[in-house]
Parts: C-alpha cells; sequence; structure tokens
C-alpha cells in the first residue's frame, strides 16, 4: 500500500472516531467477553499500557477491581478520552496518535508488564505500519511482558457483512489497498464509514514472527455466535 492510501485511510477513520464518538462509545459500555478472558491473566500488581482505550471501558473495569499496578491509557481522540470519566490516581490517559513518530515518549517512563490493543490493529492500515508498530510495542514491554490483542472478525457475521462498502465510494480501488482490507459503514447517530483490515490467524502469526513476538495463546470470542473476535496473547519470541 502507497504511504498516500494509509494517510488517506487514516484521515478516513480519525473523521469517524470524532464525528461518532458519543454513539460509539455508547455502544462500549461492557467489556467483551474475550476482554474478561484476557483480564483473569492479569495480575492486580501488574502495570498496564492499554493502546487505543476509547472511552475507557477497559479502565474502569480496572478501577472497579481494585487494580494496584499503574495503568495508562493511550488514544488519538480526545472526545472519546473525555468520556472516560474519573479514574484512581495511579491511572492516566494519553492523548497520542500511534500513527505519528515519538508517541512513546509521552508515556509514563516504565517498562510494562502488559500492553493490551483491543479492537486496534484492524484499524491500522498497510502491513508495514502495522509490523512497526509491534516492534515499537516490543520495546515498551518488561521483561517476561505480554501483549494482548483483539481483531474484529465482522466476516462471520451476515448482518456485518452487508456493510462492506464499495472502494469507488471514498474514491479508491481494490488495487490501491491490501488483500484484507474493507470500507465498512456505520449506522447509528448517523452514516460513516471505517476502514478495516480482516485478520486471519495465519497473518497473524506471520505478524508475530516477524515482529520477534511468539504466539502465547488464540481463541475466539464475543457475539452471538462466540466468534466475532479473534484474541490473541504474544510473548517475547
Amino acid at each position: 500500500m502507497r504511504a498516500e492510501t494509509a494517510a488517506r485511510l487514516l484521515e478516513l477513520n480519525c473523521q469517524f472516531y470524532q464525528t461518532f464518538a458519543a454513539p460509539f462509545a455508547a455502544t462500549r459500555l461492557r467489556l467483551q467477553p474475550g476482554v474478561k478472558r484476557i483480564l483473569e491473566a492479569v495480575n492486580l500488581d501488574a502495570s498496564l499500557l492499554d493502546l487505543g482505550c476509547g472511552s475507557g471501558e477497559l479502565a474502569r473495569a480496572l478501577a472497579r477491581r481494585a487494580q494496584r499496578g499503574p495503568y495508562a491509557g493511550l488514544d488519538f481522540s480526545p472526545r472519546l478520552l473525555d468520556a472516560v470519566g474519573e479514574l484512581p490516581a495511579h491511572f492516566s490517559l494519553v492523548q497520542a496518535d500511534l500513527t505519528a513518530p515519538g508517541w512513546e515518549v509521552l508515556l509514563p517512563g516504565r517498562a510494562w508488564n502488559w500492553v493490551t490493543a483491543f479492537a486496534c490493529l484492524h484499524h491500522l492500515p498497510g502491513s508495514w505500519a502495522r509490523r512497526e508498530l509491534l516492534q515499537r510495542i516490543h520495546a515498551l514491554l518488561a521483561p517476561g511482558g505480554c501483549l494482548a490483542h483483539s481483531e474484529w472478525q465482522f466476516l462471520e457475521s451476515e448482518k456485518l457483512r452487508m456493510r462492506i462498502q464499495p472502494w469507488e465510494s471514498i474514491g479508491l480501488s481494490t488495487e490501491e489497498v491490501e488483500p484484507g482490507d474493507y470500507l465498512l459503514d456505520w449506522r447509528e447517530g448517523g452514516r460513516g464509514l471505517r476502514y478495516v483490515h480482516a485478520f486471519s490467524e495465519a497473518e497473524l502469526g506471520e505478524l508475530a514472527t516477524a515482529s520477534r513476538y511468539r504466539v502465547r495463546e488464540s481463541f475466539h470470542a464475543d457475539g452471538a455466535n462466540g466468534r466475532l473476535g479473534l484474541y490473541q496473547i504474544w510473548e517475547e519470541g
């Protein structure tokens, strides 16, 4: 994918999450089953960096369970961060763009036992960009630390497949994007469009190896069919 195309898709998603922050946050008022399963492995004293924290559903869940370790939530959208609400003193929020150089310097200065990226990587266009981000995350992990992430499996739902839109609706062609890239519409509080990449387990395995990780655990969860989210825990390879 050309850098110009990737930048255009990033801007599309940026506009979406700014425009539809309120209705999007209203659909994220509870943790998904897959996220709850991941949290069972997180020690109360662990430090956790939450990439793409959105409106803070994970932060609030950690606060409710009296997480003692430090937490930092990072998101590019000030409107979503404004919806997080009050958090414990040892929790912090950071407004930063994961696609911009140097976002790491805005974080509290520590290595993290856990980094989470739930429903985050699939919004990042370009295989090269995803690999670069994962390598940056790798450098933030404490010894023995883990990266937990989830990828939306919208192709598992007939209803969601009906939301796929042609690339021509935003002036692009199939040849300009990568295999597995899709354009999906949004219908709550108005009509919007988002870029999403559909990951397979095989693709994620290759990405883990290329980014110096090892896949420790992989499972499906969420949705009525229990397959709308692909969750993985990665550790240093």
